[in-house]
């Protein structure tokens, strides 16, 4: 299966500013976005996309009917929403730098967990058939995602970066659909 992630457009909201899984109007034209990756995707693929406003408009705009999944939503940062990332405590930042997988900021989810509910979408979405599929979501999902399918297991994917309307492939292969194995 081919899996070609879209990061959401940039949202309405200051550099430095950690939004996880709060809903943000977008900073651009959604539909001038959709225009641009037209070409950089497969026409009639079905379309999944992330429920939170940034996505699903731009979602909307590429697919006549896009499938809204929970799962597919960006880290909930709990407390840490809506708060400078250089203003919130050293204490947190340390207690996630020594567990970069299974700490979660208060109020929030761990990494392993945003790891755990793509894993399922992913091997839920392995045996409808398809054999490609867009999804529209965020960051921490499409790292997500290459964690599971490209890593090997690794932490590395926690490291990578993508860019705001960005268009990234990856490939599931036929024997292995269910990567929670």
């Amino acid at each position: 299966m081919r899996l070609y992630l879209i990061r959401h457009p940039r949202p309405a909201v200051a550099e430095g500013v950690c939004y996880g899984a709060t809903d943000l109007p977008l900073h651009e034209d959604p539909g001038a976005v959709a225009e641009r990756l037209r070409g950089a995707v497969p026409a009639g693929l079905p379309v999944y996309s992330s429920p939170l406003r940034r996505c699903r408009e731009l979602a909307d705009c590429l697919h006549a009917e896009p499938v809204h999944d929970d799962r597919l939503r960006e880290m909930h940062f709990g407390r840490w929403e809506m708060q400078r990332w250089d203003a919130l405590p050293r204490t947190e930042l340390d207690a996630w730098a020594a567990d970069p997988l299974g700490y979660a900021p208060p109020g929030g989810e761990s990494p392993a967990a945003l790891l755990a509910r793509v894993a399922e979408f992913i091997a839920e979405l392995g045996v409808t058939g398809h054999t490609s599929a867009v999804l529209v979501t965020h960051a921490g999902v499409i790292k997500a995602a290459h964690g599971l399918l490209e890593s090997g297991g690794s932490t590395a994917w926690m490291q990578l970066s993508f860019g705001y309307a960005s268009v990234t492939l990856l490939t599931l292969p036929a024997a292995e659909r269910d990567p929670a194995r």
